[in-house]
């Protein structure tokens, strides 16, 4: 007896997610997008498969984040040789790179496993409002009402 109901490419299928990230805190909304990437808002959700949605953010240089955050936190990286720590405070790497604050926000959100690189690949991080993928954008985040998601008319 099979147990296999309904169609399941239709359940594993990936949708596209527009999510505006102006004037949002960046822990907040990194939460949800992580989220969306691991596919927790669908039913047929499974923690070692990988069936997440894509998704582009925009205005990505105008996130928000509280208290002084954005003078006092530090990124750090290392090359693995003696004195080879580099540090770049978030302001700086909003000024030169706004991209990258949320792309490490939603990294550390991810569960550290093989399919964190996988995912991480399906997070498309625009700096202003413009992007090409204007055509595969099946929902846009609302912003009053976390993870619900608007069809577009």
């Amino acid at each position: 007896m099979s147990t296999g109901i309904g169609n399941a490419t239709l359940a594993y299928a990936r949708v596209w997610h527009l999510v505006d990230v102006r004037g949002q805190v960046l822990g907040r909304i990194g939460s949800q997008i992580a989220q969306t990437l691991m596919g927790k808002h669908k039913p047929i959700y499974d923690p070692s498969s990988d069936c997440g949605d894509y998704v582009v953010v925009i205005n990505a240089k105008h996130i928000a984040v509280s208290g002084r955050k954005r003078e006092q936190k530090q990124y750090w990286s290392h090359s693995q040789y003696p004195g080879g720590l580099k540090q770049i405070t978030m302001e700086r790497l909003q000024e030169k790179n706004p991209e990258k604050v949320i792309e490490k926000a939603v990294s550390g959100m991810l569960p550290k496993n093989r399919l964190r690189k996988v995912r991480l690949a399906r997070l498309l991080v625009f700096p202003d409002a413009e992007h090409p993928y204007a055509g595969n954008i099946m929902k846009r985040n609302d912003t009053k009402i976390p993870l619900i998601t608007q069809p577009i008319e």
